[in-house]
Parts: C-alpha cells; sequence; structure tokens
C-alpha cells in the first residue's frame, strides 16, 4: 500500500507465533478475547502465553512471569491490544511498562469501548515503541466471536453439517449412524472444543438424546455449554443434556426470555441472550429447522461442513430445512475458505460474504 512501511519479516513470524497461541485458548476465555503473547530478546523467545479459562490471567500476564527480569529492553507481540482498564486483573499496558518492556507490536485493536486505543495510548505516552497492523486480518479472523459480541452484541455462530453428497442426514426412517466416518466425528468433536457454546432445537434433543460433550483425545474436559432452544418448555428431563451432570446446559424456553409461554422463539432473540451471558462463539449442530430458522435470518457466519463419499436420495432427511426461496436472487451465498480430505470425508469451510453480513 502506497505510503504504508512494509511489516518486517521477524513481525510476521513471532506475530505468527502469538496467534497460534491464542488460538489455545478458544473455547474457553469467553467472555474474554483468546490472546496470545511471545516476548522476543536478541532474536529468542524469552517468554510467552495466553489467555486462560475464564479470561485471566491474560497473555500479557503469562508471557511476563515466564520472562521475569528478561524482560527489560523486549519487544511483545500481542494479538490484541492489551487492555487499559482496572477489571478483575490489572491491565495489561500497564503491566508491560512496569516489566520495561522496549516495543510492542499489536496485530489488531480492542473495540472494547474500556479499551479502544488507550492501551496503545498508554504505551507510548511511557515512551514504548508501539507497531501496529501486524497479520490483523488473521487475528481479527481468530478473533471474530468477540468481536462481534463487542460491535452487534452477537456471538458468532457456525453452523456443521454431516452430510451425505447429497445433503442427506438420515434416511426415510430416521437413521443416521453413521454417514460420516470416525476421523470426521473426531474432528467434529475438536470444533467443540473451540466453542463457547453448542446449540441445538427440541427435535434434535428428542429425536436423538445427545451428549454433546467434546470427546476429542486429550480435550476431555473442554465441552462447551450446552444449550437447547424448547420454547415452551416440554424436553423431558430424563434427557442426557439435564441429567448427565456432563458439561452446563441452558435450557431456552419462551418464559426465560421474557416471552409469552407459547411464543415462538425467535433466533435473533436466543442469540442475544447467549450474548448477556458472555458466550462469543457458538456451534449449531441441529436440526434442520433450526438450521434453517438461523440461515433465514442471516444469522449464520461460518459453515463447517462434513461430507460423506455416499447417497441416500430424496426421500432422506436434508440436513437445512425450508428456506422458502423462491428467486434466485434470494439465495444465501457463502464463500469457501477451506478444503480439506478428513478420512475418505470432505470438510469444507465457508464463511458468509462480508457484504452480507
Amino acid at each position: 500500500m502506497v505510503g504504508q512501511r512494509p511489516i518486517a519479516a521477524t513481525d510476521i513470524r513471532w506475530m505468527r507465533a502469538a496467534l497460534a497461541l491464542a488460538a489455545r485458548g478458544l473455547g474457553r476465555t469467553w467472555p474474554n478475547p483468546a490472546v496470545g503473547c511471545v516476548l522476543v530478546k536478541d532474536g529468542r523467545t524469552i517468554g510467552q502465553g495466553w489467555t486462560q479459562p475464564s479470561g485471566r490471567p491474560h497473555a500479557e500476564t503469562e508471557a511476563l512471569a515466564m520472562a521475569g527480569a528478561h524482560a527489560a529492553g523486549s519487544t511483545a507481540y500481542v494479538t490484541l491490544e492489551p487492555c487499559s482498564h482496572h477489571g478483575k486483573t490489572p491491565p495489561c499496558a500497564e503491566a508491560l511498562i512496569a516489566a520495561k518492556v522496549a516495543r510492542v507490536v499489536v496485530a489488531c485493536g480492542d473495540p472494547d469501548e474500556r479499551v479502544s486505543g488507550r492501551g496503545l495510548d498508554l504505551l507510548r505516552a511511557a515512551g514504548i515503541s508501539v507497531t501496529e497492523g501486524v497479520l490483523t486480518a488473521e487475528a481479527e479472523h481468530l478473533n471474530a466471536g468477540f468481536l462481534k459480541r463487542v460491535r452487534e452484541s452477537l456471538p458468532l455462530v457456525t453452523l456443521k453439517l454431516a452430510t451425505t453428497l447429497d445433503g442427506k442426514i438420515a434416511t426415510s426412517t430416521g437413521e443416521s449412524q453413521w454417514i460420516t466416518s470416525p476421523e470426521a466425528r473426531r474432528h467434529g468433536h475438536y470444533l467443540r472444543a473451540t466453542h463457547d457454546a453448542i446449540m441445538v432445537g427440541r427435535g434434535t434433543a428428542e429425536a436423538d438424546d445427545p451428549s454433546l460433550t467434546c470427546r476429542f483425545p486429550g480435550l476431555e474436559d473442554r465441552s462447551p455449554v450446552r444449550v437447547v432452544l424448547d420454547s415452551q418448555g416440554r424436553l423431558s428431563p430424563t434427557l442426557k443434556l439435564f441429567s448427565d451432570n456432563a458439561a452446563p446446559t441452558w435450557h431456552i424456553t419462551s418464559q426465560a426470555l421474557g416471552l409469552a409461554p407459547d411464543a415462538r422463539i425467535a433466533p435473533r432473540a436466543a442469540l442475544e441472550y447467549l450474548a448477556t451471558k458472555g458466550v462469543t462463539r457458538v456451534l449449531v449442530e441441529g436440526g434442520g429447522e433450526l438450521a434453517a430458522s438461523l440461515l433465514q435470518a442471516d444469522l449464520v457466519d461460518r459453515i463447517a461442513w462434513f461430507r460423506a463419499p455416499s447417497l441416500i436420495g430424496a426421500d432422506g432427511l436434508g440436513g437445512v430445512g425450508s428456506l422458502s426461496i423462491e428467486h434466485i436472487v434470494d439465495i444465501k451465498r457463502f464463500n469457501r475458505t477451506e478444503t480439506r480430505a478428513v478420512s475418505v470425508d470432505l470438510l469444507e469451510i465457508y464463511e458468509r460474504p462480508p457484504q452480507a453480513r
């Protein structure tokens, strides 16, 4: 870009390392962002950290604790603007100043009104050199859930689909186990670990009696909050969601949202409610009607679609219910951003185009 100084290769290298650390916190730091920090001195890492469960300690605190007195004169690579307000932890900007860090490189700003520019101002006022905008797009993509909650009071929504090639999730009799391979199902459990909440509708809860827990090897303790939408509160308390104590379950009814007992829950209202509880990332796993209602309301940000190399046919159960679309101009469009083989299956990641948001 004309007039903009090119980003140094070393800054990109260390910021990538910080982003990799930040990703470790996805699904565990809400309502706080998942942040990574790397302290570098004389070309080597002297401290590193990422935001810990429930958002504290912060990444910078962890990295500074590892570096100790060696932090003086170092460069800190941080994926999000260091906080400047006193909350449950002291401001990270002040911690970096106290440690006599010489330079801070930041990927993206924090839109939280308590921070937004103030963290960087504190650093500069203390004589610390600040470099902004290193791998901004990558950092904003990683923390898209946090950013959306701050800016729009909504969490990021990922719709997970596991279907045949023709988009079916079950036969005409409802048989569905198993359409995709064990490897694909294991990757689906990994997705659960990276989200704050996993959401299903009443029909899926009744038909499948799912556990909705993370059973990815080594991440069994990272099950998200289980959310079930049940307008009239008719689900049986004997379902696993309510009886297995494997993870918290939020049973969202019309009355819980302050609506009339017989009112239907609008998907936006449910998501706004989750945002007030601090949820930043929601994984939607079923069923077809819930998926359709979210798509109709343009509330799906990403799709993780596992496709098995098989066909069921027109009498099978579709992964997405009716969208009532009559004209091509009204179809829901997404950009494919990733394709990968998962054993015999294919995983495709789609994102809603920016102009559709």
